[in-house]
């Protein structure tokens, strides 16, 4: 079996995912832009390492790497060439953002990848793997359904990381698929959803998951959502913030979300997926994920988590449940 990269290894989610692969036996290189931090994590895992920024990576940098698994955030300054270098090197490409321009990205260089025999799999941690596949799931109780909506919760503090990724949600616009294309909504509208105790105000924002949706359900119309409680939206310098949440303080927020799909008849179903904190959750899936394609479980091309992986992959994690309403 070819190597594992993780690249990104250093930072707060990259090290907890280097650590598990590390414990699971995968046989991993770690990579990244920092030698000394790189060094020092190396030799706690016994494992090799690699020191190259996004735009200067070279083939050599991928000699005997199977997949390349992207931890390095903001993922529209990073998942562009490391697509590109993974597409030359003949590499799996994998990350974890929800950043949807990083998926439309994706989506445009899928024939190249294919034509390489490469697969581009974004989103491999929360959110999009336990939507994705929620989005697969409420698809199927109603017949030839139109809409789906999907809200997330995000509760507990953020990471550094993950505050800069959404700065770059944000600065994508509000968007929604309407007719199977992606449009500019401005004027998009909070509303209410229930993740399980009582209807709460969610904001728009767009998510990957109008990517992913569409390629993993067709439904045609697609609109996210998010739920922000406490101080999970930081403001001010976001570089001075901590790396990310302590283990106490993820053990004390849960994540949820709530996908709703329409069907031609006008019938609703709704269900709601909840699982460990966004942050526990995402290493664990994102190497179970780049485990099960270094197994040969993949497909040339841009590919979703739930197509790919099927509709259960979410709930391999340990602590995940979908309730149906």
């Amino acid at each position: 079996m070819k190597k594992l990269m993780i690249y990104g290894a250093t930072g707060y989610t990259g090290r907890m995912a280097a650590e598990h692969a590390k414990a699971l036996g995968l046989d991993v290189v770690i990579a990244g832009r920092n030698a000394d931090r790189l060094m020092t994590l190396a030799a706690q895992l016994d494992v090799t390492y690699r020191v190259f920024a996004p735009d200067t990576l070279t083939a050599q940098s991928l000699e005997g790497v199977g997949v390349l698994l992207n931890f390095a955030g903001p993922f529209v300054q990073t998942a562009g060439p490391l697509m590109l270098a993974c597409i030359e090197a003949g590499v799996d490409y994998l990350d974890i953002t929800a950043e949807i321009n990083v998926y439309r990205l994706a989506e445009r260089l899928g024939v190249q990848a294919a034509e390489a025999d490469v697969m581009l799999l974004p989103g491999v941690g929360w959110d999009v793997v336990p939507t994705d596949c929620l989005a697969m799931h409420v698809a199927r109780r109603v017949q030839d359904p139109q809409s789906l909506r999907v809200a997330l919760q995000v509760a507990g503090s953020m990471s550094r990381g993950s505050a800069l990724s959404v700065s770059e949600i944000i600065g994508a616009g509000l968007l929604a698929r309407v007719g199977g294309e992606l449009v500019s909504t401005p004027d998009a509208q909070p509303e209410h959803f229930d993740f399980g105790d009582g209807p709460v105000l969610c904001a728009p924002l767009s998510f990957g998951d109008l990517v992913t949706g569409w390629h993993s359900t067709g439904i045609p119309d697609i609109a996210m959502f998010v739920h922000i409680t406490g101080d999970a939206f930081p403001e001010g310098d976001l570089s001075q913030l901590p790396d990310g949440p302590s283990a106490q303080q993820r053990e004390a927020h849960r994540a949820r979300a709530v996908a709703e799909v329409t069907g031609a008849d006008g019938s609703v179903a709704r269900s709601v997926i909840e699982t460990v904190n966004g942050y526990t959750y995402t290493p664990l899936a994102a190497v179970e994920a780049a485990r099960r394609v270094l197994n040969n479980e993949r497909r040339p091309g841009f590919e979703t988590p739930a197509r790919l992986l099927g509709m259960g992959f979410a709930q391999t994690i340990a602590g995940t449940t979908i309730s149906d309403f």
